[in-house]
């Protein structure tokens, strides 16, 4: 964890990694259309959608994600 917090307490926003409690995976958030939250899972294809921010935890923020 290198000295950093496990979460970010924060809305999510494109390009954070997020768990979704909703859906008991983990994944990126890719576009954000109307409120809802639009995620690709961590490897593979797909995705899914999140209509509450308060279900996203941010795990990894976009600044500190080595593959954004």
């Amino acid at each position: 964890m290198r000295g950093r917090p496990a979460t970010v307490d924060r809305k999510p926003w494109v390009s954070d990694q997020v768990h979704d409690e909703d859906a008991a995976r983990s994944g990126i958030v890719t576009d954000v259309r109307s409120g809802t939250y639009v995620i690709r899972p961590l490897q593979g294809p797909g995705e899914w959608t999140s209509e509450d921010s308060k279900k996203l935890t941010t795990v990894v923020p976009r600044e500190e994600r080595q593959d954004a």
